[in-house]
C-alpha cells in the first residue's frame, strides 16, 4: 500500500498591526491614513479585525513597498 503524501500547506498570511506597518514603511500614522483616504487610495486599506482594531496583510504592504521601489527606479 502506498502512503499518501499531502502537498505542503501554503504559508499563512501574516497580519500587521499599525505599529508594525509604521516601522516597516517608515511613514507616520497620519501619513498612512491620509494616503488611504485619497481618491484613489495611495496605500492599501486595512482589514477590520474588530470594531476598533485593524490590520494589513503583510503581502499587501510588501507589494506597496515593491511598487515604490520600481517607481523610483523608473524616474
Amino acid at each position: 500500500m502506498k502512503a499518501q503524501v499531502n502537498p505542503p500547506a501554503p504559508p499563512a498570511e501574516t497580519l500587521l498591526r499599525l505599529p508594525a506597518v509604521v516601522a516597516r514603511v517608515g511613514l507616520q500614522k497620519s501619513a498612512i491614513y491620509e494616503m488611504i483616504n485619497r481618491n484613489p487610495p495611495a496605500f492599501p486599506r486595512p482589514l477590520k479585525l474588530s470594531r476598533r482594531a485593524v490590520c494589513w496583510p503583510a503581502s499587501k504592504i510588501d507589494q506597496w513597498i515593491a511598487e515604490r521601489i520600481q517607481a523610483a527606479e523608473r524616474s
